[in-house]
């Protein structure tokens, strides 16, 4: 018989110092940090920003209204205070980190295609098209080459 392999799952675990990103409420598209965690549907959460428009006050919230990031604050203390909340929050870069993150650009992506109008959905669907159209291009020649 042989030694069994084991891992860990990948699933996004709750605990301390996780980062979280509202995913309704007042405080919706917002990141904080998961300070305590009081049962299996309610969190204690902190979000210290340095943009006064991003700040999300140390609030209980149900598990429900969050999406778990990938970012974690490591060794983050239980309960931990606000002050030392935004102090380990800016030293890990938090903001920086999931501004970086597939999901945030995303994000960006779909709230700049929300903005267009009328003509200028147009003008990326022409676009699209154009594009479509050379890639059925390139593909056609290579198939007549590799027949040859």
């Amino acid at each position: 018989m042989g030694e069994p392999d084991i891992q860990t799952s990948q699933w996004r675990h709750v605990e301390v110092g996780r980062v979280v990103l509202f995913s309704s409420g007042a405080y919706e598209g917002r990141l904080a940090a998961i300070v305590e965690i009081i049962d299996h549907k309610r969190v204690l959460v902190d979000g210290p920003s340095s943009d006064k428009d991003k700040v999300v006050p140390r609030q209980s919230v149900a598990l429900s209204g969050l999406s778990l990031t990938p970012i974690v604050i490591p060794k983050l203390p239980r309960a931990a205070g606000n002050g030392f909340v935004k102090k380990i929050w800016e030293s890990e870069g938090v903001e920086s980190k999931f501004a970086e993150s597939n999901w945030a650009k995303t994000q960006g992506r779909f709230a700049k295609r929300k903005q267009l109008n009328d003509f200028e959905r147009f003008k990326v669907m022409k676009l699209k098209k154009a594009r479509r159209f050379e890639v059925q291009k390139t593909v056609a020649k290579l198939r007549a080459s590799a027949k040859a």
